[in-house]
């Protein structure tokens, strides 16, 4: 049983790490797209976080 188990999550993670790094008709991945988009959910994040301490939400 651990080795079906083992062979499943091996597969998922290569089926992952294949769609991540697979490119578009642009040439850009999956994983280039998240680092350009990571800054704007730190600003997301940040304001968030005033709005909560601020006791708005």
């Amino acid at each position: 049983m651990g080795f079906i188990k083992n062979a499943l999550i091996g597969i998922a993670v290569y089926q992952v790490i294949k769609y991540l790094t697979k490119q578009d008709e642009f040439g850009r991945t999956k994983i280039e797209e998240l680092k350009d988009r990571v800054p704007e959910w730190i600003e997301k994040a940040k304001k968030m976080k005033e709005d909560i301490q601020k006791g708005v939400v």
